[in-house]
């Protein structure tokens, strides 16, 4: 069976989508967002089909990319939505600490809103893939340059983005915020893509910050 590509996450894969993002994102966001059920239970009602790329193999979600667009993000979602999920009590300080990783509004580069790749699929070029990926989709939008953040604990991510030209653009420390999250600093890295033209600026960010 070979690998394909496609713009756009079918329905029949929103488990699927959860269960990796989050296989990805638990171990940084779990006491957050935990218990676990709960968490897969939100991401399951706010990612949005439509703001991701996916590799899909013999119907199975190997790896996605999800991106920022001014109708939303991937993996974003509202007050209503912890709401919804975690009752008010809950997602009030959950909210409130999800915000503070939010990063700013970038109207220059097309955003992304965090890579994954089955852990079983893995070594394999996945991730490379969806990352040309996205730099394709970013020039069809106009966009001369593709904006990541990557945490500091996070090194074989780094070192991918770095192979496929990404540069670090700045290093945030986390202050206090470090005892919660489990890493001390988020670095921003950008990669050219080719030439903008027009284009609307992305709307204000997800609650998921991209790492």
């Amino acid at each position: 069976m070979s690998l394909h590509l496609c713009l756009g996450l079918p329905p029949d894969q929103r488990d699927a989508a959860a269960r990796l993002y989050w296989q990805a994102f638990g171990g940084k966001l779990g006491r957050v967002m935990g218990p676990d059920v709960r968490a897969k239970e939100f991401l399951i009602r706010v990612i949005r089909e439509d703001h991701v790329i996916v590799a899909l193999e013999g119907g199975a979600l190997l790896g996605l990319i999800g991106f920022k667009t001014p109708k939303g993000a991937f993996a974003g979602g509202e007050m209503s939505d912890l709401r919804a999920v975690y009752g008010l009590g809950g997602s009030l300080w959950r909210g409130a600490l999800l915000q503070m990783l939010s990063r700013e509004v970038d109207s220059e580069r097309f955003l992304v809103d965090g890579i994954c790749v089955d852990e079983a699929a893995r070594g394999r070029g996945i991730g490379s893939a969806l990352i040309e990926a996205i730099c394709a989709e970013a020039r069809s939008r106009g966009y001369a340059e593709v904006r990541l953040d990557v945490i500091d604990t996070n090194l074989r991510a780094r070192a991918l983005y770095e192979r496929q030209g990404f540069v670090a653009k700045r290093t945030e420390p986390m202050g206090a915020l470090r005892h919660v999250f489990g890493f001390a600093a988020a670095t921003t890295m950008v990669r050219p893509v080719g030439q903008a033209g027009g284009f609307t600026p992305p709307d204000p960010r997800g609650i998921f910050p991209p790492r």
